[in-house]
């Protein structure tokens, strides 16, 4: 469904995507992994030829460069950021893009019943949950019932009812044949969702394995957030990723996701290496689940 072969991005001389190629089957589902700053949202946007990069991309087998409305035709894509209008109405907000894909009102309300909100046309859009939005964001992009939908970080800014009714919902789109890209650093969403995850790092393609091989455990995943010397984050992701964690630089300290039995191994790796870890706290726990 999605072809990639050696796409690189550069903005002025920092390469964002470096040299990357992968291909995603029919109603396979790829999760990329990687850090902020990884590369992963630029090479969203230049997948859908957002962003013009070098390299080749087909979707569906047409080249996005040369047929790219065409080419993202075929795909459903959910931003990070989401833009609406706060004193619209769901109904209205889902009949706009309705119009714009020339879809009609039967499959606008098909698009709704798919995630869950029909019946909730009448309601103001700030009004609703942040998992109801994310909801419609879902459902706008599945207007034109797409075979493939792409999202980055789809539940980045949701508390953990609106994160599972999201997740929930994309379970049963993958169950129902969708093909599915999606940008996370939650390992909770990469369990559930992916069967195949792509690690980056500073733009290139570093792993391209299974959930069950970057947490090869049946036991909880829990991230842990280390608290390190100034300086030493880089240095200390690169000794954890060799050892085979699963990391995350993402502002404030580094997060490595481990399963709960093993949770002394980080830091215990980083003592070898003479990175002092100055503290650390647990943020969350995830059932492994690799069935």
């Amino acid at each position: 469904m999605i072809k990639a072969s050696h796409v690189t991005k550069k903005f002025g001389n920092v390469v964002a995507v470096d040299d990357l190629s992968f291909e995603l089957g029919k109603a396979e589902s790829i999760a990329l992994w990687g850090s902020n700053g990884a590369g992963k949202t630029t090479l969203i946007r230049s997948l859908l030829g957002i962003f013009p990069s070098t390299g080749t991309v087909s979707i569906h087998g047409i080249d996005v460069r040369k047929h790219g409305k065409r080419a993202r035709s075929f795909v459903g894509y959910v931003p990070q950021e989401l833009a609406f209008h706060d004193d619209a109405k769901l109904g209205s907000s889902i009949m706009f893009f309705a119009n714009l894909r020339k879809v009609s009102h039967k499959g606008a309300a098909v698009a709704l019943a798919k995630v869950g909100l029909q019946g909730h046309e009448k309601k103001r859009l700030r009004d609703l949950s942040g998992g109801m939005k994310q909801r419609l964001a879902l459902a706008i992009a599945l207007i034109a019932d797409p075979p493939i939908i792409v999202l980055d970080e789809p539940t980045s800014n949701l508390d953990a009812s609106g994160r599972g009714e999201v997740i929930d919902t994309l379970c049963q789109l993958r169950d129902d044949g969708k093909t599915l890209l999606f940008a996370s650093h939650r390992p909770d969403e990469v369990l559930s969702l992916a069967g195949r995850v792509l690690v980056m790092e500073k733009g290139k393609l570093i792993k391209d394995i299974t959930p069950s091989e970057l947490w090869p455990t049946e036991s909880r995943i829990q991230t842990m957030r280390l608290y390190l010397s100034m300086g030493t984050e880089e240095t200390a992701a690169t000794v954890l990723r060799d050892a085979g964690h699963a990391v995350n630089l993402n502002g404030n300290g580094l997060c490595v996701s481990v399963p709960r039995n093993r949770k002394a191994e980080p830091v215990s790796v980083l003592a070898k290496a003479e990175i002092e870890v100055r503290d650390f706290e647990i943020l969350e726990e995830v059932q492994g689940d690799h069935s």
